[in-house]
């Protein structure tokens, strides 16, 4: 069959070009073996990772129309048979399919599919991803973990580091400093490590400002892209129950944030956003410059009559209240 592969070529500090390839595939052809054919014989100057048999899993991530995923992994017939359902729906049609390829998305190209992934390796390094430096200590015999305690390994310990999640990471668009759901699923393993006596100062580590877990936009696209299901936000979740059965509400606003949420909701069912602001924001009154840096939203909706004078619960709030509190209680 003929497909023609639409693939971002760029130099680096240059803006990026599509160049298309007409190839003739089967439809089993993984995307890796498309580019490898069309670096083969069509343009010798196309670049792009693979480490194919040499235990390097994870290199060859990539965006595969418009999505994260790996070239080794995906093949021709999956991905027209995807883009079938979707240009469907939007009564499109086309002789020749496509499929385009570009870069891993925030990272700096340095040349068409190889971007520079220093920055994923750094954050990583920010969490510290090994085991404590006592839990390191050469021991007189082996440690020993239950069978219990290994198996809270072994999702975490599925990631191969392609940097997949990294590259959908609304977050990370918008924040540069948030280290990104790699380095907090591997983190998650940290805390969980029956070996490693670290887990206070991990978790306090995790939990500053918009860098550590409070940073995550929860917009499910690292669970929705990783190869291995490790599911960062899943991880990225546990992180912050196992800070906020340690922190109480003044430690800070992202602890006030969630903790606050719970209340209100139990509450009244829905949020009480009259409450939610002067309690998260302005520290129950304690914070002033909290309070005052919400007088000027205030004012704005009053003037626009949108500031809600009273609240009402809304209705099932016990059901929603005893939801809670049975999660609660299982946790």
């Amino acid at each position: 069959m003929e497909v023609i592969f639409k693939i971002t070529r760029q130099q680096q500090n240059s803006y990026p070009v599509l160049k298309s390839y007409l190839l003739q595939v089967e439809p089993g052809n993984t995307i890796l073996d498309c580019l490898n054919q069309i670096k083969w014989e069509q343009d010798g100057t196309l670049a792009f990772r693979k480490n194919c048999r040499n235990t390097i899993c994870g290199s060859c991530a990539m965006r595969i129309n418009g999505r994260s995923a790996l070239a080794c992994k995906e093949n021709v017939g999956s991905e027209l048979a995807r883009l079938e359902k979707i240009s469907s729906s939007l009564n499109q049609s086309q002789t020749i399919p496509e499929i385009t390829v570009a870069p891993l998305g925030n990272m700096t190209v340095i040349k068409d599919l190889v971007v520079d992934m220093s920055s994923f390796w750094n954050n990583l390094e920010t969490v510290a991803p090994y085991v404590s430096t006592a839990g390191r200590q050469v021991p007189e015999r082996e440690f020993l973990q239950t069978p219990q305690e290994r198996s809270l390994l072994d999702q975490t310990g599925n990631c191969i580091m392609c940097g997949a999640c990294y590259s959908e990471c609304n977050a990370l668009e918008v924040n540069p400093e948030f280290v990104g759901p790699h380095a907090l699923a591997k983190a998650y393993r940290m805390v969980t490590d029956s070996r490693d006596n670290n887990t206070e100062e991990r978790l306090e580590n995790y939990s500053q400002g918009t860098q550590g877990v409070w940073g995550c936009t929860r917009c499910l696209y690292c669970d929705s892209v990783c190869p291995m299901e490790v599911a960062p936000l899943e991880q990225i979740t546990k992180i912050k129950q196992e800070i906020l059965e340690r922190k109480e509400k003044s430690d800070s606003r992202a602890i006030r944030h969630r903790k606050v949420l719970v209340d209100l909701v139990k509450q009244g069912g829905w949020i009480d956003e009259r409450q939610f602001g002067i309690q998260v924001v302005g520290n129950y009154f304690r914070d002033l410059q909290g309070l005052l840096s919400l007088a000027p939203l205030g004012l704005r909706m009053l003037a626009r009559g949108k500031f809600p004078l009273s609240f009402e619960p809304s209705q099932g709030t016990q059901q929603v209240r005893s939801l809670i509190e049975s999660v609660q209680k299982t946790d």
